[in-house]
């Protein structure tokens, strides 16, 4: 069977190389459009994934006026859109400048902020992050040259990467996990460990030691004589000085971190930006990432610290910062709320939907009650503000329009980069191969053998939920082997760059927990440079033709084989992958 595990939505490379870096990355924009086989790319910077329901509809308008009337969500939680004329560039950017959706020609490419999708939803974390959100975006795009300390070193930050990323986890752990180059993890007592690097090392985020965390020292402060301007009273360090005192000169890669104030929070991720920034003009290198900074050049706790009491922000060395416990992404179906509203957690097969897909998505947006929606960076989607008594009825929709509304689909960690035709490079029309084998599982699931049974489906009626159905550009279900006569390929209606929603769904009960290990995610890809490919261990279904294959298991290191590939035709893709995967 290839029920999912979660398929980490950012690839994760090698860690002992350093990058050399010849030229300015080449990410898209919505000012810097990509050519591509099937009309040029936008991607769309959506800071959190935070959509109001207007900003929504303008993004679906975008697409079916100007675009192919599709939308894929990108592994960072952006929109993007494809197939778009040469020459619509101006009046792209104007109708997204109306939506709010580039506030800043010189920062396009700069925002790239995930958030915890439910964050202040489900009663679960430490904090509402969605208020840092806006405020790091704010910082990212702030040119003032000159401003309150630490606010005139912002200017700088148009230079980041395109690839750069921030995570803003709010204590439950999934985002912290996905390598962000500066992540902000919120802590119980209302404040943040600030971390600059990979992803962390392993679960519950650790108590400083020897350290006093600034709004502890702040509350035992006003219990003594509240003299100092920070609330630290007499046994606190004063200054910049101290704060620096107490930082170690160590990279901050291994799993190192600060401690800081919750209110300060969003400017100190930006100002640990500057700092990356400011390491890499120090190297001579054109790093990208944090990662690929030469390891003479690291950010380095100290060299942070100080750069955070310059501009008055208290920070507090963490020796160990490892991720929270439970960290995994939000499972397709009701999320229950302490406000005694529910969100409604969905998944898009291989990342994209059709212009009729997203209307309902915008419209049940507005009919919740928080004219809201929040793209994730599982490719996924989360609508806020229903009554329980509502909620029912718009899974129903969602799922009858093709879409994945229940935690063990056969479409749940199943990935696939663009493949034919929006690819040059690809070999083979990888989507269509990814949807008949997901039909071919559904096949064996309908059959009640729990093995795969391949041949020709018939999905017509069926859902996303339940027979991996395909979902054409009207949204209505249609025939994985169903080509399209004028462009000769398969019209899924799902095309991606960079992955799948997958949740961890594999061995489910009929209750919806779990029933035994998860199977590696799969990820079906058009050539060698298998774009998008999870991190970790995984399966790397690999097209070496128009209709063959080849299936290795790989590893966490390097990516390298763990076991010996085997060839296949697209026939035989689905057997080959339930094997590699212990599935069969």
């Amino acid at each position: 069977m290839l029920a999912a595990m979660p398929l980490p939505p950012t690839t994760t490379p090698p860690g002992d190389e350093t990058p050399v870096r010849g030229r300015d990355d080449a990410c898209p924009g919505a000012l810097r459009l990509h050519p591509a086989d099937d009309g040029s790319l936008a991607r769309i910077r959506v800071p959190g994934g935070l959509l109001t329901a207007r900003q929504a509809e303008a993004l679906g308008r975008v697409s079916e006026e100007l675009g192919d009337g599709r939308l894929d969500i990108t592994s960072r939680g952006n929109a993007q859109v494809r197939g778009l004329a040469a020459g619509c560039g101006a009046e792209l950017a104007a109708r997204l400048r109306t939506a709010g959706l580039l506030p800043s020609d010189r920062h396009d490419r700069v925002r790239n902020i995930v958030a915890s999708p439910l964050s202040g939803l489900d009663g679960r974390g430490h904090a509402d992050v969605v208020a840092w959100v806006r405020e790091l975006d704010a910082a990212l795009c702030d040119d003032s040259p000159t401003g309150p300390a630490g606010r005139g070193e912002l200017s700088a930050l148009s230079g980041l990467s395109g690839r750069f990323l921030f995570a803003l986890d709010d204590g439950r752990g999934d985002v912290a996990a996905l390598g962000a180059d500066v992540t902000l993890i919120a802590t119980a007592d209302g404040g943040a460990v600030l971390r600059c690097g990979g992803p962390l090392p392993g679960p519950g985020v650790s108590r400083p030691s020897g350290a006093t965390h600034p709004d502890t020292a702040a509350r035992r402060a006003r219990r003594t004589d509240g003299s100092d301007p920070l609330g630290r009273g007499a046994e606190a360090n004063t200054g910049g000085a101290g704060a620096t005192s107490l930082a170690t000169n160590g990279s901050m890669a291994g799993g190192a971190g600060l401690r800081v104030r919750g209110q300060d929070a969003p400017r100190a991720a930006a100002l640990a930006a500057v700092e990356f920034l400011t390491r890499v003009r120090e190297s001579g290198t054109r790093a990208w990432r944090v990662r690929e900074l030469p390891a003479e050049h690291a950010v380095t706790t100290g060299g942070l610290a100080a750069r955070l009491a310059g501009a008055g922000i208290e920070a507090v060395p963490v020796e160990h910062t490892p991720a929270p416990a439970s960290g995994a992404p939000p499972a397709p179906g009701p999320v229950p709320g302490p406000n005694g509203r529910h969100a409604l957690s969905i998944a898009l097969p291989l990342g994209r939907v059709s212009a009729a897909q997203w209307r309902l998505l915008t419209t049940l947006a507005s009919r919740g009650g928080a004219d809201e929606l929040r793209m994730t960076p599982w490719r996924g989607v989360v609508l806020p503000g229903f009554a329980p008594d509502d909620a029912p009825g718009a899974l129903s929709e969602l799922a009858g329009a093709g879409l994945v509304t229940t935690p063990d689909s056969p479409w749940l960690g199943v990935g696939a980069c663009t493949g034919r035709p929006g690819c040059a490079k690809s070999l083979a029309d990888v989507r269509a191969d990814a949807a008949r084998m997901v039909a071919d599982v559904t096949r064996g699931r309908a059959a009640g053998t729990g093995r795969v049974v391949a041949g020709a489906a018939d999905t017509a009626g069926a859902s996303a939920n339940t027979a991996g159905a395909v979902a054409d550009p009207a949204g209505m279900v249609a025939d994985p082997a169903r080509r399209d006569a004028d462009s000769g390929h398969v019209d899924t209606g799902h095309v991606v760059v960079g992955g799948s929603p997958p949740w961890p769904v594999s061995g489910t009960t009929s209750g919806g927990g779990r029933a035994g290990p998860e199977p590696l995610p799969v990820y079906v890809s058009g050539c060698e440079r298998r774009c998008g490919h999870p991190g970790g261990r995984w399966v790397d279904a690999l097209a070496i033709g128009d209709t063959a294959y080849r299936v290795t298991v790989r590893g966490a290191g390097g990516d390298t084989p763990e076991t010996d590939s085997v060839d296949v035709t697209a026939e035989q893709l689905a057997g080959a992958v339930a094997a590699a995967r212990g599935t069969t």
